[in-house]
């Protein structure tokens, strides 16, 4: 039987989930399930899909791989279809930072103790939200592909987060503490990028401003300087 194959981005998802019940929310065509399970990261994966082409192609490709006893396709939005204390950890991929945060604010107890979250655009507005209830950054790892995509695992933990120790504030929830610390190819040319951009339209007293010197930082942690 064909293992489904995914992309960069869900490759570097699924690595970060080793659990016993796996929830991903907005599953599309539930690759991602199959393969935890076929991998055996997780025991019972339940794929939730709000939209009905979505959801029935989730329910097909579930029953392609014969794998409907460990892998339940359930109809709602975010994490309504979900008890409270039924997960041991989610994963929420292919949505905007905006879209990802307000599900996960809309889901209350239903949160499972660790997210693995794949936004489109910038993590920021995630960073910020697990620091004001109570996730750490695990791991991290940015994908290069149309753009660079950020994939985080979150887990709820007591205190501050250690991630951040020692680290600029804001470079570090623009841009990621831990990819900071980790360096690499792909952060560095997305902040050169950024300085770039920024460069054109900055002036003091703008937002732009802020963010050029945030970008600035994090490029002089990479231990790049700037030119």
């Amino acid at each position: 039987m064909q293992t489904p194959t995914l992309d960069a981005r869900l490759e570097a998802v699924l690595e970060m989930i080793r659990t016993d019940v796996h929830a991903d929310i907005g599953s599309d065509h539930a690759r991602l399930p199959v393969r935890l399970i076929r991998e055996g990261r997780a025991e019972r994966c339940i794929a939730v899909e709000l939209n009905p082409g979505p959801l029935e192609q989730a329910r097909r490709s579930v029953a392609r791989s014969r794998l409907e006893a460990q892998i339940e396709v359930r109809e709602g939005d975010g994490f309504g279809p979900i008890l409270p204390g039924e997960l041991g950890s989610a994963s929420l991929c292919g949505m905007g930072a905006y879209t990802i945060r307000g599900i996960l604010e809309r889901a209350g107890e239903r949160l499972p103790p660790a997210l693995v979250l794949q936004p489109n655009d910038s993590a920021l507005l995630i960073r910020l939200w697990a620091r004001e209830t109570g996730y750490h950054v695990r791991a991290e790892r940015l994908i290069a592909g149309y753009w660079p995509y950020p994939v985080l695992r979150l887990e709820r933990a007591e205190g501050a987060d250690l991630a951040y120790e020692g680290m600029p504030l804001d470079a570090a929830l623009k841009y990621g503490p831990l990819l900071l610390r980790l360096g690499g190819g792909v952060i560095c040319r997305q902040i050169e990028a950024d300085i770039a951009r920024l460069q054109k339209v900055a002036a003091p007293g703008r937002e732009s401003w802020h963010e050029l010197e945030t970008a600035r930082t994090a490029l002089d942690v990479l231990g790049h300087g700037i030119k």
